[in-house]
C-alpha cells in the first residue's frame, strides 16, 4: 500500500514512516523540507498522486486564532489534492476532548479540522491522542520561575509519542474508520502530580504549586482530556522518564 505522510519528518510522522515501512508498506515522508507546503498547495498534487492514503501530521505554526486558518486552508488544499489523486482513505491526528474545549483558540481549530474532514469526499479516520509525554517539559515552563512550577490540578493521561505512531501506522494501513478511534497513556495524573514526578527524576527542586488560573489547561474542566474507553497505550510515565 502506498501512503503519503504529510508531516512525515516530524515527532509523529517520522516514527509513523517507520513503522508503515517495517510493515511492508511504501510510506512516503512529506514535508517544507520535502517541498510541499500545504498552505500555499505548492507540490500537494505530486505527493499525493498515486496514493492509497494520505496521513495529515501536520502542525499550526502557532496555538492562537490563527491556527483556525491554518486548519481551514491545509485541510481544503489536501482534500482537494488527494480527491484529485484518487485517495481512498484520509487519516488525521487530533487530541481527545478537543470537542469539548472551545476556550482554548487551538481546539477549537482542532475540532474544525476534524469537521472539515468528516465532511469531506474521502473516507476518513481521525486518531485522537491525549497529551504527549514530550510535551511535558513546554508545559513546565509555561508557568515556571527560578523558585517554583505553578500548575492546575487538571486531570492528565500522557501518552508516550512512539505508542501514538503505532497507533497512526495501524489505522493508516486498516480500512477506514469514519469516525473516531480514542488512544491515551495508560495512567491518569493530575497535571501537578505529573509536575512533581517530572521534577523529582530530573533532580530539579522547585516547588510544584497548584495554581487553577496557571497555563493553557487552565480553562479546562472537569476530566476532559482523559479517556477510560481508549485504547490505552503501554508505556507508563516512569519508564518513559527513565
Amino acid at each position: 500500500m502506498k501512503i503519503a505522510v504529510i508531516g512525515g519528518t516530524g515527532l509523529i510522522g517520522s516514527q509513523v514512516v517507520k513503522n508503515l515501512n517495517a510493515a511492508g508498506h511504501e510510506a512516503v515522508p512529506h514535508s517544507k523540507s520535502t517541498g510541499v507546503d500545504i498552505i500555499s498547495g505548492q507540490g500537494l498534487d505530486q505527493a499525493v498522486a498515486g496514493a492509497d492514503v494520505v496521513v495529515n501530521l501536520t502542525n499550526s505554526p502557532t496555538f492562537d486564532e490563527a491556527s483556525l486558518a491554518f486548519f481551514q486552508t491545509s485541510m481544503d488544499n489536501l482534500l482537494t489534492a488527494a480527491q484529485k489523486g484518487g485517495v481512498g482513505h484520509f487519516v488525521i491526528l487530533s487530541i481527545v476532548g478537543v470537542d469539548q474545549v472551545p476556550e482554548l483558540d487551538y481546539y477549537r481549530a482542532k475540532a474544525l479540522q476534524e469537521k472539515i474532514l468528516a465532511a469531506g469526499p474521502i473516507p476518513y479516520s481521525i486518531v485522537r491522542a491525549t497529551q504527549f509525554m514530550e510535551f511535558m517539559d513546554a508545559v513546565l515552563s509555561w508557568t515556571a520561575d527560578a523558585d517554583a512550577v505553578r500548575l492546575p490540578a487538571t486531570p492528565i493521561q500522557p501518552i508516550a509519542s512512539q505508542d501514538v505512531a503505532a497507533a497512526v501506522a495501524e489505522v493508516a494501513a486498516g480500512g477506514p474508520l469514519n469516525g473516531i478511534r480514542n488512544i491515551a497513556g495508560p495512567e491518569v495524573f493530575t497535571l501537578d502530580e505529573l509536575g512533581r514526578i517530572t521534577l523529582s527524576r530530573k533532580g530539579d527542586n522547585r516547588t510544584v504549586v497548584i495554581d487553577p488560573t496557571a497555563g493553557m489547561f487552565a480553562v479546562v474542566k472537569g476530566d476532559v482530556l482523559t479517556d477510560k474507553n481508549a485504547h490505552l497505550a503501554p508505556t507508563r510515565y516512569t519508564d518513559w522518564l527513565s
